[in-house]
């Protein structure tokens, strides 16, 4: 048997709605991965500070609230601090198709948002991981 794929699902700032993030988690576990949900109201601190702690293949971090341009080079930067720079980062939610360069020139490995089918999501994170490789 492999070791699952490991992702912290994350809320970052003020963004009450968390139905999306819950239905992309039910999705990634249903595909055999060990999924952690933040809850809401994170810090990019605390996610990151999660993310190192859970060993965690994936970073997602799910935004609504158009904070994407300010949250992003918090959380780069931590991971920075911290030498896990390594860490797979994707996006989810909404965003400005125009910000979806400057999100991945950051370092976001994927930007899927909330139209993204499910399976493709899944699909998503293995290549991603497969490529990487586990942590």
């Amino acid at each position: 048997m492999t070791t699952p794929i490991r992702i912290l699902l994350a809320k970052v700032g003020l963004d009450g709605h968390d139905r999306g993030v819950k239905i992309v988690a039910r999705a990634l576990r249903d595909a055999g991965m060990d999924v952690i949900y933040s809850g809401l109201h994170r810090t990019p601190d605390e996610v990151v500070t999660v993310a190192i702690q859970e060993d965690v293949d994936i970073l997602g971090v799910s935004l609504l609230s158009g904070a994407h341009m300010t949250v992003f080079p918090k959380i780069f930067e931590r991971l920075r601090q911290q030498g896990a720079d390594d860490m797979i980062v994707v996006a989810g939610g909404v965003m400005p198709d125009e910000d979806a360069a400057a999100l991945k020139a950051m370092g976001v490995k994927e930007i899927l948002l909330q139209d993204t089918p499910p399976q493709m999501i899944v699909d998503t994170l293995r290549r991603l991981v497969a490529e990487r490789g586990l942590r």
